[in-house]
């Protein structure tokens, strides 16, 4: 058993957050397209933190990989359309 003290808080924010998008999919709250364009506004932050410090873009280019691997486990699991592109 994994003690309080060994889970990073991190860790138990990225855990709940995922449960949570997944719940709210699962639910029908969320649709694919809008966890589709929750990945496109995570990795757009990409852009915003390459001009700040350089653990900032490797934040947010972690952040964009865990995004978009828990849009394809939701579109596997639940389906569902993909977000219509402009353009």
């Amino acid at each position: 058993m994994v003690e309080k003290n060994e889970v990073e808080s991190g860790e138990k924010a990225m855990i709940l957050l995922q449960s949570l998008i997944c719940y709210l999919r699962e639910k029908n709250v969320l649709t694919r397209a809008d966890i589709e364009e929750l990945r496109e506004k995570v990795e757009a932050r990409i852009a915003d933190a390459e001009s700040q410090l350089p653990c900032a873009s490797a934040l947010a280019s972690a952040a964009a990989t865990e995004m978009r691997e828990l849009e394809q486990f939701c579109g596997r699991k639940y389906g569902g359309k993909h977000r219509h592109r402009a353009n």
